[in-house]
């Protein structure tokens, strides 16, 4: 063979290697790869296929829409895929798709495939429940509860509450009473997670939980809610479910006058690449997609190929908030009544940059 010849080596560790099998060193793995590589080798996965019972492919359920979230999810999801050595088949749904999860899982196994990946999927459960809807191979699901019956399912991605808790605490740090919230659609796992966290950050802390304002995630419907919140001169924080909605709130509340953040502070969620350089530049909670994708691969091709081993435990994912120049302490109010000694907040160490991409990250 080749590929041994080139490399210095037997065919048996040249098997070895290309089947990721364990006990060979560094050295030698490196050596038979750049071998391979410089004689133009492909594995010949069909026939590894008929070999191992197995196809060498992933599939992926994803949700056909270039919002920039799940997109985002879907490209950490290729890279890592790519890397691992197997292919890659994805099927778009479309929201409101009769066939939508269901049809895709089918049209997946209907291939072959090792394993599914169903990304950031949508409630589709309608007045009378959604049938239960089984694979016979592993399932990843990132960012939402499972709609599928799996030997196996993994979950991963599911840390969006606490990117939300983090975003209003850091509003309540500042000193704002409490924090108005515009979500995203509620058939959207996503948008409940961070309404979820919203909410449970104030009722922890016995503060008044203002009513939800819905969006649909674009920015002009964040320009609505910023219409109607303008009016509303309680208003001195928002928490929005996604970077697009908080920068058409923030337009909306510029031409009704209301200074951001001098009288208003708003946090978006997700880190889109433009948050940096709007006016004010934004303070958001950036989504670790390739972390998210990366940690849930692992996990899924690892059940793949060892399907009679413990899964590997999930990790928590990372949270990081961008503080930028959005957000600041409430405006003053009317000072309390002589003899009365009122508490003092603090600004919990909140620093806003003098460059619009010069956001201080605070992981915790």
């Amino acid at each position: 063979m080749d590929v041994a010849r080139l490399a210095g080596v037997s065919q048996k560790t040249v098997s070895r290697v290309f089947n990721d099998e364990p006990y060979v060193s560094a050295d030698v793995r490196r050596r038979v790869l750049d071998a391979a590589e410089q004689l133009g080798y492909r594995r010949n996965n069909a026939a590894r296929a008929l070999a191992s019972g197995r196809t060498r492919s992933i599939g992926v359920v994803s949700l056909g829409t270039a919002l920039y979230g799940p997109a985002s999810l879907l490209i950490g999801v290729e890279r890592v895929v790519r890397d691992t050595g197997y292919a890659l088949r994805v099927v778009n749904t479309m929201e409101g798709d009769p066939a939508g999860v269901a049809g895709a899982v089918d049209s997946l196994l209907d291939q072959g495939v090792d394993g599914i990946v169903i990304s950031e999927p949508i409630d589709e459960a309608d007045a009378d429940g959604q049938a239960s809807l089984r694979a016979d191979v592993p399932v990843l699901v990132l960012g939402a509860p499972s709609p599928v019956t799996a030997p196996t399912v993994l979950t991963a991605g599911d840390g969006a509450d606490l990117m939300a808790r983090t975003a209003t605490q850091h509003l309540l740090d500042l000193g704002h009473v409490t924090v108005h919230h515009l979500a995203g659609p509620h058939r959207w796992y996503a948008a409940r997670d961070r309404l979820d966290g919203w909410r449970t950050t104030l009722t922890a802390q016995g503060r008044d939980t203002p009513p939800v304002v819905e969006g649909d995630w674009s920015a002009a419907s964040g320009y609505r809610a910023g219409r109607e919140l303008a009016e509303d001169g309680d208003v001195t924080a928002v928490f929005a479910a996604n970077d697009d909605m908080a920068i058409g709130l923030i337009r909306a509340l510029a031409e009704a006058g209301r200074r951001v953040p001098e009288d208003v502070s708003v946090v978006g969620f997700d880190d889109i690449p433009v948050a940096a350089y709007v006016t004010p530049p934004l303070t958001t909670v950036r989504q670790p997609f390739d972390a998210v994708a990366q940690e849930g691969l692992k996990r899924l091709v690892h059940t793949i190929e060892n399907p009679d081993a413990d899964p590997l435990p999930p990790s928590d994912p990372p949270v990081d908030l961008i503080v930028r120049s959005s957000t600041a302490p409430p405006p003053c109010r009317t000072p309390p009544a002589r003899g009365r000694r009122t508490a003092s907040r603090s600004d919990g160490g909140t620093h806003r940059p003098s460059s619009p991409n010069g956001g201080q990250s605070t992981q915790g």
